[in-house]
């Protein structure tokens, strides 16, 4: 019955209460800073690293009891007067900074590269991918060890009762300098830690459970939370049929209803189709100058201890409005390296590539090319398409999502629109009835339609693809090729990093062979392929029909 008493004492529920708003605002604060050291340490500037790789060597390697002392008695000599509730939270805000820098950064280096490469593609800026694409994946690691930091924090807000803090372990200890029941009012503390403890805790597996992207696609309606963090979500989705603009139509049936197969080529009135044909019209308005222009290009990337490493020569060609260009080499010959510098993915080092008679980022200051500060709305205005390899879906979206992501936040499309429009891309490419599939739910084939889908959403005027089929087993290579093969059909712009040979012969215009950072040989699709004239060439295509 003393413990009881205790427990419902005003005197330490109170210091409990202060002990809870001490963690809560320390936290918040203390997260905010340590997301902002990780991405110092991140830097590729030394002097940013440098100084947030200094303020964590200092404040992990000192006690937390000196340096709420310090904030407490230095600060006054400086002119600097703080109660001891704000000495509390700052001091443990700035001490839990450091920890939560290190285990942020883990998190955010834990995402794969290429899932920031894919946002940058679809011209999405720095900001939006570490909020929207960055961030929610990370917080999967990075929720335990947050959890880990409430409750030790909590529990370490004892350390204030130095700077006269009237939190809960300090109240218990006046307690028992009055009555000497020593221990039934520390068990009554105890089990008031206890009690938070455990909310915390459980708190964590909510959290947890919310991050799971599993469970989350489940969710028919987005919490506040999921809309600002990862996008809306709905569980049922309308299937619409295109009209001549590519707007959306009328409403049909829904994905979960439909029982047909996935078709295995696009029909004729496919958004697919419409979306490429407007491409084309658009270029063919300027029609009468190339397209993409590769002047003299040149990119060496710098290995440490090894030197300089010149994966492209002083490149030229041309792509002309509603071509498709196919280029062949062996691996390390420099063709997805172009096609990254194409869309400024990588920086050049010299030379200049236009599209549509525009460079993509970049200015020209004092005669020479630099990149521009606003990259990200330079790429969305370029209207580039790209797939890769690896296809490089965003993993915690689902294949909608995916789509609807850079018309929302790239062009600022109405979430319902760019449904709507998202809907009728995954149609055309046969898979409306998997709408709401997380990509580890997919195949490789259908991980690379959506991924054609993601691209197409965005209006390009070009269309990249950078070996779409090299990851593919060689029954899903079809579908794929399909799906591409109406893009040409319809007049897309399109620039095919390729092995299929096949595929080059009978879509393709042209074919750029490219070996060791230059260009071998560049003409008519059939005429390489059939009677290719330099050496290099043919021993290239002698060794691919050997392995196919």
């Amino acid at each position: 019955m003393e413990i009881v008493k205790y427990l419902t004492s005003v005197n330490l529920l109170t210091g409990l209460w202060i002990a809870i708003q001490i963690t809560a605002l320390a936290m918040v604060c203390g997260l905010a800073l340590g997301l902002a050291l990780a991405l110092m340490r991140m830097s590729k500037n030394p002097a940013i690293s440098g100084v947030a790789w200094v303020y964590i060597w200092i404040m992990r390697g000192t006690p937390i009891l000196l340096q709420l002392i310090f904030i407490f008695d230095a600060l006054p000599r400086l002119g600097i007067r703080l109660d001891p509730f704000t000495t509390a939270v700052i001091g443990f805000a700035l001490n839990e900074a450091a920890f939560a820098a290190e285990f942020i950064r883990g998190g955010l280096l834990s995402v794969k590269r290429n899932q920031s490469v894919a946002a940058s593609a679809l011209g999405m800026g720095p900001f939006i991918t570490l909020r929207r694409i960055i961030i929610p994946q990370a917080l999967r690691s990075i929720t335990p060890q947050i959890s880990n930091a409430t409750i030790s924090m909590l529990k370490g807000t004892s350390l204030a009762s130095v700077v006269f803090v009237n939190e809960l372990t300090f109240r218990a200890q006046q307690i028992v300098a009055t009555n000497f029941d020593f221990f039934t009012v520390f068990i009554a503390a105890a089990s008031l830690y206890l009690f938070t403890t455990t909310l915390i805790s459980l708190g964590q597996l909510v959290i947890e459970r919310r991050l799971d992207p599993e469970l989350r696609s489940l969710s028919k309606q987005p919490s506040i939370w999921e809309r600002w963090v990862t996008g809306v979500r709905t569980q049922h989705y309308e299937v619409v049929d295109a009209d001549d603009g590519g707007a959306a139509g009328g409403a049909g049936t829904t994905a979960a209803d439909s029982s047909k197969p996935a078709p295995a080529k696009p029909d004729d009135n496919s958004i697919i189709k419409v979306l490429a044909a407007s491409a084309s019209r658009s270029a063919r308005e300027t029609a009468d100058t190339p397209f993409v222009i590769c002047k003299n290009v040149h990119k060496a990337y710098h290995l440490r201890g090894r030197g300089d490493l010149e994966v492209l020569k002083g490149v030229d060609f041309e792509v002309h409005p509603g071509e498709v260009v196919a280029i062949l080499g062996a691996s390390g010959s420099g063709k997805s390296t172009l096609l990254r510098l194409i869309n400024h993915l990588e920086v050049l080092n010299d030379g200049e590539i236009l599209v549509e008679g525009k460079h993509v980022g970049y200015e020209r200051k004092r005669g020479k090319l630099v990149p521009t500060k606003h990259l990200a709305k330079a790429r969305a205005d370029a209207k580039i398409g790209m797939v890769f390899q690896s296809f490089d879906l965003f993993d915690h979206k689902t294949a909608l999502e995916n789509i609807m992501e850079a018309p929302i936040q790239v062009y600022g499309m109405k979430p319902q629109a760019a449904r709507e429009r998202a809907m009728q891309l995954l149609k055309g490419v046969g898979l409306e009835e998997h709408a709401d599939h997380l990509p580890m739910r997919l195949s490789g084939g259908q991980q690379q339609r959506v991924a054609i889908a993601r691209a197409l959403a965005t209006e390009p005027k070009l269309m990249l693809f950078d070996e779409p089929t090299s990851a593919l087993d060689p029954e899903l290579v079809g579908e794929v090729l399909a799906v591409m093969r109406s893009l040409a059909e319809a007049g897309m712009t399109m620039i095919v990093v390729t092995h299929e040979i096949n595929f080059a012969r009978d879509v393709a215009d042209r074919v750029v062979f490219m070996d060791k950072g230059v260009i071998v040989e560049d003409g008519p699709a059939r005429e390489v392929l059939t009677n290719p004239k330099e050496e290099r060439t043919k021993q290239f295509l002698r060794m691919v029909d050997r392995r196919d």
